[in-house]
């Protein structure tokens, strides 16, 4: 913030600014970095009003800096990264900001404001939900023909079973068609360890916890996202495998463009989710 706009004796802070931290909270399980569009604050983004976005160090670790002041997230917390790569690929998102602020161009900036002001203080909670998805994860249901989607699914996910079982210890039950399936108990106890783990703070703590709640929300797949975050599959890889239902019905049916463009938009918070992961974690 500049000090022309700094709020004055009585005053609160600029409603453009307090319209930026809305559309920048990211609350948790609402992941579509493109929800500003449906809001009339996409008719009054703030123009940019810091001259340079970088990263500095803090007693924290590294925080993102605005024209060498911290930033501050939309509860009015530092924003304090654990390792620089991370608070620069920050500083990189702050400063692609041309002469207005967009949110909707901030994945990795909504991430981070979740991670801060919301899965901090919540670790347990965001472990337990993401678990939950794996209780019915997107890859244990299978459909039941045609048998080229059978062969399609199979070779896209399987691979991620085999994963669930060698490296996080949960053994999935697969089912044909809709019809719920009751996962192992022991399984989903896996599941949350891996969460937990993912949250430790050699691993990134609650930044890696909220990137990993992203792609597990936007995939359908606990197990994917968990492929990602411990490095077996790229995130590209996962977001294929996600989409083979999709895929297929398309090869079938024709292109839907309004599918594809909204597709488009929920990758880019996928791929900042796990650049976030890969930048916790960097030597």
């Amino acid at each position: 913030m500049t000090e022309d706009e700094k709020p004055k004796d009585g005053e609160t802070r600029p409603a453009l600014r307090q319209d930026l931290d809305a559309a920048l909270a990211a609350p948790l399980g609402e992941i579509d970095p493109f929800a500003l569009a449906r809001r009339d604050l996409a008719k009054s983004l703030p123009r940019r009003f810091y001259k340079a976005a970088g990263a500095q160090a803090c007693a924290e670790g590294f925080e993102l800096a605005l024209d060498g002041r911290p930033a501050r997230t939309p509860a009015r917390n530092r924003i304090a990264l654990p390792t620089l790569a991370a608070a620069q690929a920050l500083a990189a998102e702050w400063e692609r900001q041309s002469e207005i602020v967009d949110p909707a161009q901030m994945p990795l900036t909504r991430i981070v404001n979740s991670a801060i002001d919301g899965v901090a203080r919540e670790i347990e909670a965001v472990a337990a939900e993401i678990a939950r998805y794996g209780a019915s994860d997107l890859i244990c249901y299978r459909a039941a023909g045609p048998e080229a989607l059978e062969r399609a699914e199979a070779a896209a996910w399987d691979v991620a079973l085999d994963f669930a079982a060698r490296e996080l210890g949960a053994e999935l039950v697969v089912a044909r068609g809709i019809a719920f399936v009751e996962q192992p108990e022991a399984a989903r106890a896996a599941l949350v360890e891996a969460a937990r783990a993912a949250a430790r703070p050699e691993a990134g703590g609650a930044f890696s916890l909220a990137a990993l709640h992203v792609m597990t929300t936007l995939t359908g797949s606990a197990v994917l996202a968990f492929a990602v975050e411990r490095g077996t599959m790229s995130a590209a890889d996962a977001w294929t495998a996600a989409h083979v239902d999709e895929d297929f019905e398309m090869a079938r049916w024709g292109a839907d463009d309004e599918a594809l463009a909204a597709r488009a938009r929920r990758w880019r918070e996928m791929e900042a989710a796990a650049d976030l992961i890969a930048a916790l974690r960097a030597p």
